[in-house]
């Protein structure tokens, strides 16, 4: 899937939009540690969540420093990011791992873009190659544990 986050043209809508983004990964993060059966995912992926869990605070400090409203929760997104993992629960570990990686996808492409997009201030957007970094070693993981 193709996502425009990271590509708005006001600072104000990227935090925002990647704040909503980051409350869909959580949820299918959240849906991925109730599937997994083996221990060591599990508590694998439980801390990426804390990742994911740090880059909302961080967003919602943008948020609250810009004056704006920050998303408490995720939107539509969500329904597919986590549904496509509690489909895979029906299948396995290895299928849920690769369901999620899939999900890394969108989330690594909306950080780089944000990372190189003139609308953030450059502290942010070094906060987004770090959050980018974060996502990639995520998806690394992820595709190299359900190929095993």
């Amino acid at each position: 899937m193709v996502t425009t986050v990271g590509t708005e043209s006001t600072f104000d809508k990227m935090v925002q939009n990647l704040l909503i983004l980051e409350h869909d990964a959580m949820s299918a993060y959240q849906a991925t540690i109730d599937r997994l059966e083996d221990p060591a995912s599990r508590e694998k992926i439980a801390a990426f969540k804390q990742d994911h869990e740090a880059h909302a605070q961080e967003l919602r400090r943008m948020a609250s420093s810009l004056g704006i409203e920050a998303p408490t929760e995720g939107d539509a997104k969500e329904l597919l990011t986590k549904g496509k993992v509690v489909l895979a629960g029906l299948v396995g570990d290895r299928t849920v791992l690769k369901a999620m990686a899939t999900n890394e996808i969108e989330t690594k492409m909306a950080y780089d873009q944000a990372s190189r997009n003139d609308a953030a201030p450059a502290e942010a957007r070094a906060y987004f190659q770090k959050a980018f970094a974060d996502e990639d070693r995520h998806k690394q993981w992820m595709d190299a544990a359900a190929a095993t």
